[in-house]
């Protein structure tokens, strides 16, 4: 028998019901309907015209910038859990209860500064003459362009999710069961057969949600993209900045903002989906 919610826990849940309703659902409610207004003298106006939703869905430029965006959240998001995957592991297993709390303590300290500050400093690294390219030429190699391109943008990405996907990776792998990997360890598996026949499957469920959050930080990010990347090819989030300064387009800004926010609860779905489905068995 299921045990109805008493009085005091919906009064408690309450709180976060307003604050989804009063920053999330009233705002997209808001952002769909303007999708239909038309501009006028620089002005918007209410009205039910699909007209921008052609005009943007139709326009092979939109749908660039959308595969291009894409291919950008995923990349960084797949090299990010790579890169972060071996930090978790060494935090989780290798060090002590002293240790794992300073280095989370270190990378928490990223998110003290601005992430607009990170990927400044960025270029010094990363321009022709940079730190990077002129260690390079010292052994004869480069100078490489790593800027004003997908490169470049990649790294930004990478800086603004590692230091969370790392944290996220961290606490799922400190609750899987020790005694699984002394199991796996007393039948002989050595230790990468242990780490993605058992470490990885039992630890799946934040492994796949730490992913995730790399692909949505990376899908809405227009700060990497527009300074490190160059900005061209556009990404959704620099066209939309474009499509506003181009006679204050807002409601054509809102189809592409629609677009971006049905990508990501359509993927997240599917992420969470896939990180749960063996529990529902």
């Amino acid at each position: 028998m299921t045990k109805r919610p008493s009085l005091f826990s919906l009064v408690l849940a309450l709180p976060l019901l307003v604050w989804q309703l009063a920053f999330f659902l009233f705002p997209l409610i808001f952002l769909v309907a303007i999708s239909f207004w038309t501009v006028k003298m620089f002005q918007m106006q209410p009205d039910l015209n699909f007209g921008n939703w052609q005009r943007i869905l139709t326009r092979g430029i939109f749908w660039d910038a959308y595969l291009h965006t894409m291919i950008l959240a995923a990349s960084a998001s797949a090299l990010t859990s790579a890169i972060a995957f071996p930090a978790s592991y060494a935090i989780s297993f290798k060090l002590s209860e002293t240790a794992k709390r300073w280095l989370i303590f270190v990378l928490i300290i990223p998110f003290f500064t601005s992430y607009l500050v990170r990927v400044y400093s960025w270029q010094v690294f990363l321009t022709d003459a940079g730190i990077i390219n002129t260690a390079l030429g010292y052994i004869g190699l480069g100078p490489f362009a790593m800027l004003n391109n997908n490169f470049g943008t990649l790294v930004g990405m990478i800086t603004l999710c590692l230091p969370l996907v790392i944290l996220l990776q961290t606490f799922s792998l400190n609750f899987v069961n020790r005694d699984l990997i002394e199991a796996a360890h007393n039948l002989r598996c050595g230790r990468l057969r242990t780490v993605f026949a058992v470490i990885v499957p039992s630890a799946r469920v934040g492994l796949v949600i730490a992913a995730l959050f790399a692909f949505i930080l990376s899908f809405g990010d227009f700060v990497s993209p527009l300074y490190l990347g160059g900005g061209n090819p556009p990404t959704l989030s620099i066209m939309i900045t474009d499509i506003t300064k181009s006679g204050q387009q807002w409601p054509r800004a809102a189809v592409v903002a629609i677009m971006m926010i049905a990508t990501l609860m359509t993927v997240a779905l599917g992420a969470i989906t896939y990180a749960y489905k063996e529990r529902g068995k």
